[in-house]
């Protein structure tokens, strides 16, 4: 297989990577993979406290668990995990449609379901940590 100088053959000789760039999947993949490895790591932290909050409320009553979740420091690293664990699972859920649902509709249906259900699921989760952390 020879090629010719100067004839339309050189083209298949093009880098993989150049015949790549500027198409979607390309470029956002790194984004998209550095956000879920940085929700893990913060999971790791926060899931060891939340862990530790809990058995500490062991044998407790409700108001002592109540005044817990009410105390800021608390409340803030509650909401953290809860905004954290939502997200990633947002990420992985979107990973894993992508990979396995290939009818369009069905993908495009199923992402929506995922964004609406972890929204809403977060913001109902953090309304009820503030709720307890204001007395309501």
């Amino acid at each position: 297989m020879s090629t010719k100088i100067g004839s339309n053959s050189g083209k298949q000789l093009r880098n993989p990577l150049k015949t790549a760039r500027g198409l979607g999947s390309a470029k956002d993949g790194t984004h998209h993979f550095i956000v879920q490895r940085v929700t893990a790591i913060a999971l790791i932290g926060l899931t060891l406290y939340v862990l530790g909050l809990i058995v500490s409320w062991i044998g407790g009553d409700y108001a002592s668990v109540r005044a817990s979740v009410a105390n800021p420091c608390n409340a803030v690293l509650l909401s953290a995990f809860v905004i954290a664990m939502f997200w990633h699972a947002k990420l992985g859920l979107q990973v894993i449609i992508e990979d396995y649902v290939h009818t369009p509709g069905l993908a495009v249906a199923s992402q929506i379901a995922v964004v609406f259900v972890c929204v809403l699921a977060a913001l109902a989760s953090v309304l009820a940590i503030i709720r307890i952390t204001l007395g309501a």
